[in-house]
This record gives structure tokens, C-alpha cells and sequence, in this order.
């Protein structure tokens, strides 16, 4: 019998995969109405997303295209940036999801305690977190390498050499990320480890943003500072990060897209990849049983969380009963995990960076600026801080439904006003994005020394935006919850994050689009030495702009309601 047992097939990679992928499959198909819709909704707001990302890009590799000698230099060195972004992004990520998919995920007790091949286990599971912590980043490079593709004429071939290069570099990161969250785990147990794996986190985003700053990329825009040509051309051949991926990878395309014979950068990429795979299949081998059983200890409660409890319950006292008891319940929630209320740390050190990169541009430099270049510029701004805006509300908003879990039956069940508890999350994600955003909005505008013309309109409509794309990340996280999510940082990566942020974009262009008119009205005012106030025309963009956010506020939260009220759970 034991011989008969020893000779029956392992289960391959693909079989222990597929009750993912039947899951998710089922679950569309459960879907009593609305698939058809939701079908159309996605293609709209993806092809409208991706035409915008693609223009932009396109237009950006045209001007660098023209650009005689040096300009497909700037390319190569715009798309390492890049990737080099993205690498940081995808590393951050791997670590927060392996820990869900190798030591917290509901399949794992039938898959360790079956007889199935730890090799084929983990490269399973290892498919499994790149999947999950790639595909935006996959859908972002997406219309990046389709204008590389068709600026530089990469010819039919180039689409399998763009997978050829990303399949190794998307793995790369959830390699490295899922060796370092099994030591972890090793040494802590798995709810403790969330714990080191954010401040890890944190640590890691802090070391790559002081990395970008210290490359200082914005020389690239400024040839004027070096001292002469040679010196300007040799920086831009020279790899910024020679022993990255992303710079395997971007030499890699660019390569091919320039017709140069270079086999070491694929080399490179997929000999890392599998060395990496090997060694991290090793590292599993040996230390995960021990690492999944310290994984099921319980987590310690502190006992100085009765004290900021109290202190919390003080402040909303004068709320009725039941919003104030739904504001607890939620703020509970949040800190209770750290994964979410350590990337508050997180947001100040990007806030903080942000408002250096506006200072540190070489506008005020001794010489006259152009009144023009400051108001594109904090016009420029008012939409990047919206962006900003859009992924915070995404990252803390959009899951805050989903978070409830299977207990939402109780609160359904109950007496207490759904309106209530939706109103408590809307003001909880609200006040915090309204302050981020005034302080954005106001700080740089003091910095740029922008015209009163330009901060009222940009405070104005960034505040009308943040009351926007609040409401509409809790709606689109309201009709399209992740109930079986195991990680709240795997939520906004599922469809209806992906349509919320596609969603903001689109608002955000079409608020672009609407003051384009009034901003172009305000530079032809103020070249032609005319009065630069608040003219009839800007007033009714500018209303028009706030009924569109009104818009924006009121339909998705009201369909939330009725979503709620409709749900089953």
C-alpha cells in the first residue's frame, strides 16, 4: 500500500491553483444582474484610463523622438525611472500580500496538511502573490510600452519581447518579498510579523524615495546645468542602478527598440529570476512548517488601547448614539490593524516630500519667472495633488465596507440606521482627505507665489474633488465587496478598485478639461495687462466644476444605501 500511495501523480502547479481561478470564475457567474453592465462600465473606464495614460506617453516619447541624438536617451532613462518606481512599488507590496497567501489564507490547513510536494506548493503560492501584487502595475506598463512600441516602430515582435522582460521582473519582487516574510515569520508569529512587515515597509518606501531624490531626475530637464554637452550625454548613457532589474529591463526594451545586438540584460533578468526562485524555494524548504505553525498563535491586545479609546469616545460625545458608536466601531478597526494605520506614517513622509519637490523647482532663481509658468504650474499641481487624493482614497475609503466582513449580517440585522453607519465612514475618510488637501493646495500655492485667481480656484476645486472622490470610493467599495478578502491591501486591487480609480481619473480630467478654458482666459487677461480677477466665464467653469463634484457625491453615495440595503450576507 505504501508503494501504491508513493506512486500515485502529485498534483500539478496548475491544480492546486485552480480553486483560485474556479472561485473567482463561480463567483462571476453567481452574479444575479448587473454582469453585463459591469462588463461595459470596466471597458469604458479602462479604455478611457488607458487613452489617457497612452497619450500622455506618447506624446511625451514623440517630443523626445525629435530630439536629435540625445533624445532616445531620455527615453531609456525616462522608462528605468520608471520601472525602477514600479520595482519599489511591487516590492512593497509583495511583502504585505505573502503573508496572507503563504501563512493566513483559509486554503492553507487542506493544502499543508495534504500530501502535496513543497516545491510545487510554493511555486503555486509564488504565482499566486505575484498575481495579486502585479497586476496593476501590469495594466499601468500596459499603454507605457504601447507608446514605446509605436514611437521607436518596434515592429510585431515587440509585444513578447516586453512579456519576456516583465515576467522575470514582476517575479523578481515577489520572490524577494516572500523570503523576507517567511523569515519574519520565523522569528515572530504571523500577527506579530504584520507588525515588523510595516515598519519594514515603511523603512523600505523612505530608503527608495531618499534613492529617487538622490539620482536627482530632474538634471535631465535642465542640460544647462552641466558643463558642457559630453558631460550631459554621459550621464544619461550611464545606468542609473546597473545592478536593479529595472534597469536590466529597461535596457532590455530599449535595446530592441534601437536595433542593438545586447544578449546581457535578458541574461541577466532570467538567470537573477531563476537563481532567486531556487534559492527562495531552498529558504521554503527548510523554514516554512515551522513558520506556518507559529503563524496560528494568537496576537497580544495592549492594554493602552483603553486609554486612546476613551480619549476618542470624548471627542465625538456630542454625537447621537449611533453615529457615535459606528465612528468608534470604525477608528477600533483601523487601529487595530497595523498594516493600515502605520501607512499614516507613510502618507506624512510623502506629503513632506511633496511639497519639497515643489520647492526645490528652479523657478525662483533670481531671475524673472514668467507669470505663465507659475499658473501652469500650480494648474499642473492642483491635478497631480487630486491624483494624490484619488489613490489615499482608494488605499483607506474604498475597503472600509468590505473590512465589516461576515459581521455584517449583525449590523443589518439590527435596529441601527444602515444610513448611519455609511455616513460615519464617509465623514471618517472625508475630514482627513479635506485637511490633507487644503494644507496641499494652500502650502504650494504659498510657495509658488500663485495669483489669488489661481489659489481660490484651485482650493476651491480641490476641496469640491476631495468631497467627490470620497463618496465615490465608498460607493464602487459598497457595490463591489471583497467580503473573502484576507488582506485589506489586496481590496483596492480587485474590480471595483480598479474602476473607482479609473473613475477619479476620468473626473479628474474632465475637471482639467472644464478650467483649461478659464486658466487660458486668465493668461491672456494678465498678458494683455487686463484685470486677472474672477471673471463671469471662470465663475460658471468654476460652478459648473462644483455641480459636477456635487454630482459625484450624492449618486454614489445613494446607491451605496441602496446597495446595503439590498445586500445579502
Amino acid at each position: 500500500m505504501a508503494t501504491e500511495a508513493g506512486a500515485i501523480r502529485q498534483a500539478s502547479v496548475w491544480t492546486v491553483s485552480s480553486p483560485k481561478w474556479r472561485s473567482a470564475l463561480a463567483r462571476i457567474r453567481s452574479e444575479r444582474s448587473g454582469a453585463g453592465t459591469r462588463g461595459l462600465l470596466l471597458l469604458l473606464i479602462g479604455v478611457g484610463f488607458w487613452s489617457v495614460v497612452f497619450g500622455l506617453s506618447y506624446r511625451v516619447l514623440s517630443y523626445f523622438r525629435g530630439v536629435e541624438e540625445i533624445g532616445s536617451l531620455l527615453a531609456g532613462k525616462m522608462l528605468g525611472m520608471a520601472l525602477l518606481a514600479f520595482f519599489s512599488i511591487l516590492l512593497l507590496s509583495n511583502l504585505v500580500t505573502s503573508l496572507s497567501t503563504f501563512f493566513l489564507a483559509k486554503d492553507l490547513d487542506l493544502l499543508v496538511s495534504s500530501p502535496l510536494d513543497w516545491l510545487r506548493f510554493y511555486l503555486a503560492k509564488l504565482i499566486e502573490t505575484t498575481l495579486h501584487s502585479s497586476w496593476m502595475v501590469g495594466l499601468m506598463v500596459v499603454p507605457i510600452l504601447t507608446a514605446y512600441g509605436l514611437v521607436f516602430d518596434g515592429g510585431w515582435l515587440f509585444p513578447l519581447v516586453a512579456v519576456a522582460a516583465l515576467v522575470p521582473f514582476l517575479l523578481l519582487p515577489a520572490v524577494i518579498g516572500t523570503a523576507l516574510t517567511l523569515i519574519l515569520v520565523n522569528v515572530f508569529p504571523a500577527k506579530r510579523a504584520r507588525d515588523v512587515l510595516s515598519l519594514l515597509a515603511l523603512a523600505l518606501v523612505a530608503a527608495v524615495v531618499l534613492w529617487l531624490r538622490m539620482a536627482r531626475p530632474e538634471q535631465l530637464a535642465r542640460p544647462e546645468g552641466f558643463q558642457n554637452l559630453v558631460e550631459f550625454i554621459i550621464l544619461l548613457q550611464a545606468p542609473s542602478h546597473a545592478l536593479l532589474p529595472s534597469e536590466w529591463a529597461a535596457s532590455m526594451l530599449m535595446n530592441w527598440l534601437q536595433r542593438v545586438p545586447d544578449g546581457l540584460p535578458p541574461f541577466l533578468l532570467w538567470s537573477t529570476a531563476a537563481a532567486f526562485i531556487t534559492a527562495g524555494a531552498a529558504l521554503h524548504q527548510a523554514l516554512y512548517a515551522v513558520g506556518f505553525t507559529k503563524a496560528q498563535e494568537g496576537s497580544h491586545q495592549s492594554p493602552a488601547r483603553r486609554k486612546w479609546q476613551g480619549a476618542l469616545g470624548s471627542l465625538v460625545r456630542w454625537l447621537p448614539v449611533t453615529r457615535r458608536e459606528f465612528i468608534l466601531k470604525d477608528l477600533r478597526l483601523f487601529f487595530r490593524d497595523t498594516t493600515q494605520w502605520s501607512q499614516l506614517i507613510l502618507l506624512a513622509v510623502l506629503l513632506i516630500v511633496y511639497i519639497f519637490n515643489i520647492q526645490a523647482l528652479p523657478l525662483f532663481t533670481g531671475e524673472q519667472v514668467p507669470y505663465t509658468l507659475i499658473t501652469m504650474v500650480m494648474f499642473l499641481n492642483q491635478g497631480l495633488a487630486g491624483f494624490v487624493l484619488a489613490a489615499i482614497a482608494a488605499r483607506f475609503v474604498f475597503p472600509s465596507v468590505s473590512l465589516e466582513g461576515r459581521q455584517l449580517w449583525l449590523l443589518k440585522s439590527s435596529p441601527l440606521d444602515l444610513r448611519a453607519m455609511l455616513w460615519s465612514k464617509y465623514w471618517i475618510g472625508t475630514l482627513p482627505l479635506l485637511i490633507l488637501a487644503l494644507i496641499i493646495t494652500v502650502v504650494t500655492a504659498d510657495i509658488l507665489q500663485a495669483s489669488p485667481f489661481m489659489t481660490v480656484l484651485s482650493v476651491v476645486t480641490i476641496a469640491a474633488f476631495t468631497l467627490g472622490v470620497t463618496a465615490m470610493a465608498l460607493g464602487f467599495g459598497t457595490i463591489y465587496p471583497q467580503f473573502e478578502s484576507e488582506n485589506a491591501a489586496q481590496i483596492p486591487t480587485s474590480f471595483g478598485g480598479m474602476a473607482f480609480m479609473m473613475s477619479a481619473v476620468l473626473l479628474l480630467a474632465l475637471i482639467t478639461v472644464i478650467e483649461a478654458g478659464a486658466v487660458a482666459d486668465h493668461l491672456r487677461s494678465a498678458q494683455a495687462g487686463e484685470p486677472t480677477g474672477m471673471t463671469l466665464s471662470a465663475l460658471v467653469r468654476l460652478g459648473l466644476v462644483v455641480m459636477l463634484c456635487g454630482a459625484a457625491t450624492v449618486i454614489p453615495l445613494r446607491m451605496a444605501r441602496q446597495r446595503m440595503e439590498a445586500l445579502e450576507v
